[in-house]
């Protein structure tokens, strides 16, 4: 991947941005509500998906009453779906957009018409899923020998790693998350956050500024959904195109 970013690559470097944090916030706080229902209780050492949001909370500096409130509103009478849309963008790129709502048929539709106005089409489930597969995804910090990094993470048990811009990506079976994030953070390694993520099997590639600014527009605009927590896509951008947009 050296010289090009794939979508959770540049989503990172956005999220760096004050201008989204407010947005993370609330989408992190949904997640946290969701995984203290859905994954077992309120106590993060029992309920894994809840620890891992929590991690990711405090990896984006969400102050310490935020993440408190999240996790008492689970037992409160608000009712939270998780919806999932699959549908192509600008470019023929694949997208699943992971979604948390009370009410379903608002969200579908406010889906359906930012895949429009951005010029891509909704789809119906399985459509692009398919080119999707279900990682456990840890962020190494880079050292000043990311080659011999990469080697050792390997020989640990990771399945895969990329080098990216900003950290190494290494990809294991998701059952095994917590326990390579253990293991190798034993070795050493810091470990600087942890998630369940659809990574793309196949890659599109998008290679003109304007073609990227279109794309990046349209990924933009379905992350500042409300509803929305989460968009994946296949989307493989050079490093100086993505310079370029300025979205």
């Amino acid at each position: 991947m050296s010289g090009h970013s794939h979508y959770a690559t540049i989503k990172r470097q956005k999220e760096t941005k004050d201008s989204v944090r407010g947005n993370l916030f609330s989408k992190l706080a949904k997640a946290i509500t969701i995984a203290t229902k859905a994954g077992g209780g309120p106590d993060p050492a029992s309920n894994f998906k809840l620890r891992m949001v929590m991690d990711a909370a405090r990896a984006a500096n969400m102050p310490k009453e935020n993440i408190e409130r999240a996790i008492s509103k689970a037992s409160g009478p608000e009712t939270l779906e998780e919806v999932t849309y699959e549908g192509y963008g600008p470019s023929g790129v694949a997208v699943v957009v992971e979604a948390a709502t009370d009410n379903r048929n608002r969200t579908g539709q406010e889906i359906k018409n930012i895949f429009e106005r951005g010029g891509g089409s909704l789809a119906g489930p399985g459509a692009v899923s398919f080119n999707f597969e279900s990682k456990g995804l840890l962020l190494i910090e880079k050292g000043p020998d990311p080659q011999s990094q990469m080697l050792s993470l390997i020989d640990l048990g990771v399945e895969d790693v990329e080098e990216t811009v900003d950290a190494i990506e290494a990809y294991v079976i998701p059952d095994k998350l917590a326990e390579l994030r253990q293991k190798l953070t034993e070795a050493g390694f810091n470990v600087t956050s942890l998630e369940l993520y659809l990574k793309p099997k196949t890659l599109q590639p998008v290679s003109g500024p304007a073609e990227a600014k279109k794309v990046l527009t349209f990924l933009d605009n379905l992350e500042a959904q409300e509803d929305v927590q989460k968009v994946n896509a296949n989307v493989d951008i050079p490093d100086d195109i993505v310079a370029q947009t300025n979205v």
